[in-house]
C-alpha cells in the first residue's frame, strides 16, 4: 500500500510520487502518516520531511520552512513558501544564517526586531538538523 506525496514550495515542486510512508514536521510534533490516514489539515514548523519511496532504502528528504500540510487518505500535500532538496542544503550556509540570527539577537531592542531574529535562528537550526538527519541516513 502508498499514498500520493506532493511537496509544493512557492518556487517548485520539490517532490511528486508515491510513498510507504511520510513524516512531517506538525506544529506539534513530527507527524508519521500512512496510507488510509484520516483526514487532516496543520500547520508544520521548520523542518524536515521524510518520505519513504517504495523500493528505495534511503529516504528521501526536504527541508521546509513551515507551511501547511493536508492529509487525505490516500494523498498528502505539503504547501511551504520555501523548501530545499535535502541533497541541495548547503550546511556552511545553515551554519551562517544562524550566526548571524544569533548575533541579531543580542543586538536588537524591539520585540519584532528579536521575533524576527528567533525566527531566522529556528530556521537555520532545523535546516542544520536536517542535513544531520540525512547524513544519518546515508
Amino acid at each position: 500500500m502508498t499514498i500520493h506525496v506532493d511537496v509544493v514550495s512557492a518556487e517548485a515542486l520539490l517532490y511528486s510520487g508515491t510513498a510507504e510512508f511520510v513524516i512531517v514536521p506538525g506544529e506539534s510534533g513530527e507527524l508519521g502518516v500512512y496510507p488510509r490516514h484520516a483526514p487532516l489539515v496543520t500547520r508544520l514548523k521548520p523542518g524536515s520531511v521524510r518520505v519513504k519511496v517504495p523500493d528505495q532504502v534511503e529516504e528521501e528528504l526536504i527541508y521546509v520552512n513551515g507551511g501547511l500540510v493536508e492529509i487525505q487518505p490516500d494523498v498528502v500535500t505539503i504547501l511551504s513558501d520555501t523548501g530545499i532538496r535535502g541533497k541541495d542544503l548547503d550546511e556552511a550556509k545553515a551554519l551562517e544564517a544562524k550566526r548571524q540570527a544569533e548575533e541579531a539577537m543580542k543586538n536588537q531592542t524591539g520585540a519584532m526586531e528579536i521575533a524576527q531574529a528567533q525566527i531566522e535562528l529556528a530556521q537555520a537550526v532545523a535546516q542544520l538538523a536536517a542535513i544531520h538527519k540525512l547524513r544519518k541516513i546515508k
